[in-house]
């Protein structure tokens, strides 16, 4: 089954929301910002992970301080994987984030 677009912008708005909770119930000093179909983690050390959708392209792309990579939804795994790498973003978000702070969340519901 191929994403419709409203089933694609539900499914950004859920995996941005549980980023977002992931977040904001960690005891990480980080600004987190949702707006206009982009989040904004901003970390302590002044560096960010940007989540923005892609409409046309049906994708969900993260800027890093390493590099932008493009998500496709996998449905039969219900998963975002990385178009090149086919990393999980739930991975890279993990392994980035370790990376930036030292700190280990569970990312595993996005």
């Amino acid at each position: 089954m191929s994403l419709t677009e409203a089933r694609f912008h539900d499914l950004v708005d859920a995996t941005q929301e549980n980023l977002e909770d992931v977040f904001d119930d960690s005891d990480l000093d980080v600004d987190v910002e949702n707006a206009a179909g982009i989040l904004t983690v901003k970390f302590e050390n002044g560096k960010a992970l940007i989540f923005s959708r892609q409409a046309p392209l049906f994708q969900l792309w993260l800027a890093a301080p390493n590099g932008g990579f493009h998500f496709d939804y996998d449905e039969a795994d219900s998963v975002w994987k990385c178009d090149k790498t086919e990393e999980l973003l739930s991975e890279m978000v993990d392994r980035l984030t370790k990376e930036l702070t030292g700190a280990e969340l569970e990312f595993d519901e996005i």
